[in-house]
C-alpha cells in the first residue's frame, strides 16, 4: 500500500479495477482546503486517458512491473511473437499491446513490461527511436528546398513516414516511434 505521496512518472497503479501509468502529476494547495494530488494517467491494458484527484495522503495502489529485453521474431494469428533474450523462452503479445506495432521489424529489440503479480505482459516498448530503411520514396524536385516541405516515405516495416524532400529510396532515417516522425537521416 502507498499514499499519494509515493507517485511518481512512470509508475502503474490500480484503478476501479484498470492499470494506468502516471504520465504527469502534481500538487494543489490552497489557503483553506487541504492539499490535492492530481495525475494524468494512460490506461496499460485500454488506450484511455484520464485525470485522477486525490487527497493529499490518501491511499494508492501501485502495482509491481518487470522489465525484460525481448527480440521480436514474427506475426502470426497468436500475435506478435517475441523471444527473451536470456532464456530464450518465446511469448505472443496481443497488438493492442505494443505501443507501436508499425514501426516492429524482425530481430528489434524491445522492453516488454511484465505485471509481477500475474506474470502477464502489459506493454510492449519499442525503442524512442530507431533506424528504418526508406523502400519507397517519390523522388525530390532539385532546387526545392527554401521551404520545409514534407513527403511521404514507406519503410522496411511498411509504415508510412513523412519526411524531408531530399530523403531518397534505399537511404536510412531515424525515427521517433512515440510520433511516428522523422528525426534525421543516418548515414551507413
Amino acid at each position: 500500500m502507498a499514499t499519494t505521496s509515493d507517485i511518481s512518472r512512470g509508475m502503474i497503479i490500480k484503478l476501479d479495477g484498470s492499470l494506468y501509468t502516471v504520465v504527469e502529476f502534481g500538487e494543489n494547495k490552497t489557503a483553506r482546503a487541504a492539499a490535492k494530488v492530481w495525475a494524468k494517467l494512460k490506461g496499460v491494458d485500454n488506450s484511455r486517458s484520464i485525470e485522477k484527484t486525490w487527497n493529499s495522503g490518501d491511499n494508492i495502489h501501485p502495482v509491481r512491473v518487470e522489465r525484460k529485453d525481448y527480440q521480436y521474431l514474427y506475426k502470426d494469428d497468436t500475435g506478435y511473437n517475441f523471444m527473451d533474450n536470456e532464456t530464450f523462452e518465446q511469448i505472443a503479445v496481443a497488438e493492442s499491446l505494443v505501443d507501436a506495432p508499425q514501426f516492429l521489424k524482425e530481430s528489434q529489440e524491445v522492453s516488454i513490461l511484465f505485471n509481477t503479480e500475474t506474470e502477464q505482459p502489459m506493454s510492449v516498448e519499442l525503442p524512442d527511436k530507431i533506424v528504418l530503411k526508406v523502400t519507397y520514396s517519390e523522388p525530390g524536385v532539385k532546387g526545392d528546398t527554401a521551404t520545409r516541405t514534407l513527403k511521404p516515405a514507406t519503410v522496411e516495416t511498411g509504415a508510412t513516414v513523412n519526411v524531408p524532400l531530399f530523403v531518397n529510396e534505399g537511404e536510412l532515417i531515424r525515427v521517433n516511434t512515440k510520433t511516428g516522425e522523422y528525426v534525421e537521416r543516418v548515414k551507413e
